[in-house]
């Protein structure tokens, strides 16, 4: 990899995703970590997978505006909604899922297919799964 062009920064203390604590080093995001009530947790507070589908639906919505930007298309309003699923693997471990849903206005359903395919192919995160997890992205115009 090339030289940053930033580098975010978090530590995990305590106890993880079961109470611990993640905190960045510029102290903007402080919070408490739970295991969620459908993996046998309390709940009550957020969890690395609801972390992870919150930045990566910001950075795909980033990639998705400067794509149609950049294509002189103008998309009167959107949204990306990121499912992050965490699944059992066979070996007794634990494995991520996840699933794009973009909402589009503005444009018809082809054009909204080519953006989110062009935003899926510069979208850090896109890139850093790419082939390590099972990913659906789709498009829907409103």
């Amino acid at each position: 990899m090339s030289e940053p062009l930033y580098l975010g920064i978090a530590t995990s203390t305590g106890d993880g995703r079961a109470g611990g604590q993640a905190r960045t080093d510029d102290g903007l995001l402080d919070i408490t970590l739970a295991i969620p009530k459908e993996m046998g947790g309390p709940g009550g507070a957020t969890n690395p997978e609801q972390l992870f589908a919150a930045g990566w639906a910001s950075c795909f919505h980033s990639a998705l505006k400067a794509v149609a930007a950049q294509q002189k298309i103008q998309v009167t309003d959107s949204a990306v909604v990121a499912e992050v699923g965490v699944a059992p693997t066979p070996e007794g471990g634990f494995t991520l899922g996840a699933a794009l849903h973009v909402e589009l206005s503005g444009v018809d359903q082809v054009v909204a297919d080519g953006l989110v395919e062009a935003a899926h192919a510069v979208c850090p995160y896109s890139n850093a799964t790419r082939g390590n997890i099972p990913v659906t992205v789709d498009a829907t115009v409103a």
